[in-house]
């Protein structure tokens, strides 16, 4: 799911913000919580999130192997095409998944959430 300003989204799971504090300094009251099925706008869509170290490393060994696996030892090259076939899951749910951002959501009952992973939120 791709998303862009002023798309209309929707929380998807119930978001534990922190504890609400009252009165004197440190007199915690209570847990801040936002449940799922809250409605916001999106205002900003902050940079891509890094891909995870696997899915860097994949890369990196399919490249090593597209570029040298013919060179290469049979021994070594079993190796390498085992920890590529290892790692293929996870190439497999990053490209189904697509590119990770974080946004910035103001919510229909004022609350703003910043930084929000794009994966808590679903387009209207």
């Amino acid at each position: 799911m791709t998303l862009e300003e002023g798309r209309r989204v929707r929380l998807v799971e119930d978001l534990g913000i922190g504890e609400a504090v009252a009165g004197e300094t440190g007199a915690t009251v209570g847990f801040l919580s936002l449940g799922a099925g809250i409605e916001g706008t999106v205002e900003r869509v902050d940079g891509e999130l890094p891909e995870s170290e696997e899915v860097r490393e994949y890369q990196r060994l399919k490249a090593l192997f597209e570029d040298y696996g013919h060179t290469m030892p049979a021994a070594s090259r079993e190796r390498l095409e085992e920890q590529i076939a290892a790692l293929e899951p996870e190439w497999a749910a990053h490209r189904e998944r697509g590119k990770r951002v974080t946004v910035r959501v103001r919510l229909d009952n004022g609350f703003v959430l910043d930084g929000a992973y794009q994966d808590i939120l679903t387009s209207l």
